[in-house]
C-alpha cells in the first residue's frame, strides 16, 4: 500500500516561533563579529613609568644605588656598556586604558639615559624632556 503524501501547511504560531528563533541565532552571529562583544584586552605596560618630577631628583655625582632607589630597576643594562642605563617605557592601552581614555606610548618615546664614570657616580643625564611631567 502506497501513502500519499498529503501537504500541511505549517501552523502560524510555529511558523512565527522558527522565524524568531531564525532570527535571533542570525542576530546573535552578527554580533559576534562587533566590538560590543569583543575579548577583554589586557593593559600592556613595559619597562619602567618614569615622570619628569621623579627624574629631576636625579643629580650628577649620585651613585648608582642612589639612582635605583630613587628610578627602581633600568630596563637595559647593557653588557657591553655598563656604564650606561637605560630606562625605556612603553605603554600599549587594553580595554580598561581605552575606557580611561590612556593614550599608547609607542617606539620608545619615553626614554632615559643614564651615564657614570668609572667610580660608579652620574656623570650625564639624558631624555627628562621625553618624559611626562606628572
Amino acid at each position: 500500500m502506497i501513502k500519499t503524501l498529503t501537504f500541511r501547511p505549517l501552523s502560524f504560531p510555529s511558523a512565527l516561533r522558527k522565524i524568531v528563533i531564525t532570527s535571533m541565532l542570525s542576530a546573535t552571529v552578527a554580533m559576534s563579529g562587533c566590538s560590543l562583544l569583543s575579548v577583554y584586552k589586557i593593559d600592556l605596560p613595559q619597562g619602567t613609568a618614569i615622570t619628569q618630577a621623579q627624574a629631576q631628583k636625579l643629580q650628577v655625582g649620585m651613585s648608582q644605588n642612589q639612582v635605583l632607589y630613587i628610578l627602581g630597576s633600568p630596563a637595559i643594562r647593557d653588557t657591553l656598556a655598563p656604564k650606561r642605563w637605560d630606562y625605556i617605557y612603553d605603554y600599549q592601552a587594553g580595554t580598561e586604558g581605552r575606557r580611561q581614555g590612556i593614550a599608547d606610548v609607542k617606539n620608545a618615546s619615553q626614554h632615559l639615559i643614564i651615564y657614570f664614570d668609572d667610580q660608579g657616580l652620574v656623570n650625564r643625564i639624558e631624555g627628562i624632556d621625553s618624559l611626562p611631567a606628572s
